[in-house]
Formats: structure tokens, C-alpha cells, sequence
């Protein structure tokens, strides 16, 4: 696909994506949701891609959905996005949501300025999420008309609590980095130019470090147990994970490179196919 909302790279094992319709301060689009959707497919494709940075280009992350529809914006959903299941119109900022709670490789937010709406809701399935000094966050749905989108009511409460999530969700007013850090919603914030490096920093220490497919479960484990109903479902799933990486050359190169004192070569790839530490999870369909 030849994106024209997002620019997508890749250095250093690491991508970029960058929200660029910077004019209008990376406004959500359809056209963003499929390029951002398939720009993730690349990325679980890509075994030289460890590990994702998403940011935006200009002095915006993303203002939230574009409104220059007016009163109509939300009429068929909230965006010109054509897909509709049992005569619903799915939610654009869900579908990019979902699509990154699938992901393998770990995503960071880098949030360079203004993330209202979808802007924000989009990064709730991210890892780890670092603010510029110029961002600033809201969850405005309600002043709109509307309500929270992009599975936000599983995330933002999940993240933050559920009184912090009701507050900003209630009042949908607009609040700085550092309301923003104190509420848990980011882990730290940046002077304007110090956000990228910041980033890339994490990034580069995962890339540098840990095992590929070690990460690409771990990732599933945190995210998938979160609505686990007793601790015995994660003891179930940690037990099967670390009978089958215990096994693997991954666990071996640990070790050595360990006793030895040197970086680890990782040898497995996430291409390779990930062991089923889930058995019986199954992808969710809307219906």
C-alpha cells in the first residue's frame, strides 16, 4: 500500500510511524485507519522490526477525528469507513486499536503534541506512552455529543483506574502532560526534543536485549491476562511458556551470553511461529 496519511520507516530494528496530515494536526481519517491497520501487518511481517515508535508529524500527535463534515461527522460512525457488521458501522478508532492489541513487537507512543479523542484512545493499547511538553490529552467525547471509542472503556480504566477514567471521561474537558503523568496515563515528559531520542532509547535497550519471541509473548501475557478471573489462569499460561522457551536455542543464548559476558544473538525469529501458551483463545469477532 502507498501511504499518504503515515509515513512509515524502519532504522535500527526499529519503525517509526508518523501521523502526517500535519496541517490539519493528523486529524483520524479512514484512509489513516487502513494505512495505520496495514502498516502493522508490515511490522508482524518484518523479523528485522523489534520493536514500534508512534508519532506525528508537525506540532500536532493527532487533534482527534477529522471534523470537516460538520454536524454529519459521526453520522455513519464516526469516519468515512464503510465497514458494517449486522448493519453496524464498526468504530475506526477500535478497528486500529484491536489491531495493535494483536501486535507482536512492542509500541511506544511518542506524543508530540495535542492527542484529543481517537488521538488519545489510539494510544491506550501502545506499551509505554512519552509526552512532549506541548502535548496535551482529552477524553472530549461526551462535549461532543458522543461517547468513548477505539475499546477505550476496556483500556483507559484498565491504565489509569476507573476514577481517573470517569473524570476525564465525564467531564471531557482538556488537560496537560503533567495531569497526564500524575493520572498514569504517561510514563514520563519530554522537552519537544527530547521525546524521539527518549523513545528510541526504550526502543533500543528492547532491540539490544531481550528475545524477540520472548517479548512477542510476554507482550500477549500482560495484555491477554488482564481479564483474567484468578491467578491460576496466568499460573496455567506462564507454566506452558516457560516449558516451551525452556527448550528453545532462545533460553540456550541466554544463558551462555549471560555466564559468558557477552551481548545474546537471539536465533528464533517471530516469523517462526509462536508457541500456543493459550490454548483455546480465540480471535473476537464483532457480531
Amino acid at each position: 500500500m502507498e501511504y499518504t496519511q503515515i509515513i512509515y520507516s524502519v532504522d535500527e530494528h526499529i519503525a517509526t510511524i508518523t501521523l502526517n496530515r500535519p496541517e490539519q494536526l493528523n486529524a483520524f481519517t479512514g484512509t489513516m485507519m487502513y494505512e495505520l491497520v496495514d502498516a502493522f501487518d508490515r511490522i508482524d511481517a518484518d523479523d528485522d522490526v523489534r520493536v514500534v515508535i508512534v508519532t506525528g508529524a508537525g506540532r500536532g500527535f493527532c487533534a482527534g477525528a477529522d471534523l470537516s463534515s460538520g454536524g454529519e461527522t459521526f453520522s455513519r460512525g464516526g469516519s468515512d469507513i464503510e465497514t458494517k457488521v449486522q448493519g453496524v458501522p464498526r468504530d475506526g478508532g477500535g478497528i486500529v486499536s484491536l489491531r495493535i492489541f494483536e501486535c507482536t513487537k512492542p509500541v511506544i507512543a511518542a506524543i508530540n503534541g495535542p492527542a484529543v479523542g481517537v488521538g488519545v484512545t489510539m494510544t491506550l493499547p501502545m506499551d509505554i506512552r512519552l509526552a512532549s511538553e506541548n502535548s496535551k490529552f482529552g477524553f472530549v467525547f461526551a462535549r461532543r455529543g458522543i461517547l468513548p471509542e477505539a475499546c477505550s472503556s476496556y483500556f483507559l480504566p484498565r491504565l489509569v483506574g476507573i476514577s481517573q477514567a470517569t473524570e476525564w471521561c465525564y467531564t471531557g474537558r482538556v488537560f496537560g502532560p503533567q495531569e497526564a503523568k500524575d493520572g498514569r496515563l504517561v510514563r514520563s515528559v519530554h522537552a519537544p526534543d527530547d521525546l524521539i531520542p527518549a523513545a528510541r532509547a526504550i526502543a533500543k535497550e528492547i532491540v539490544d536485549n531481550t528475545a524477540p519471541v520472548s517479548v512477542a509473548l510476554t507482550r500477549q501475557m500482560l495484555w491477554r491476562l488482564l481479564g483474567a478471573d484468578h491467578p491460576m489462569e496466568a499460573h496455567k499460561v506462564d507454566s506452558r511458556g516457560i516449558a516451551e522457551r525452556g527448550k528453545s536455542a532462545d533460553s540456550r543464548e541466554g544463558v551462555m551470553s549471560f555466564l559468558e559476558k557477552r551481548p545474546p544473538v537471539f536465533p528464533v525469529k517471530v516469523s517462526d511461529g509462536l508457541p500456543d501458551i493459550f490454548p483455546g483463545w480465540e480471535p473476537r469477532e464483532f457480531s
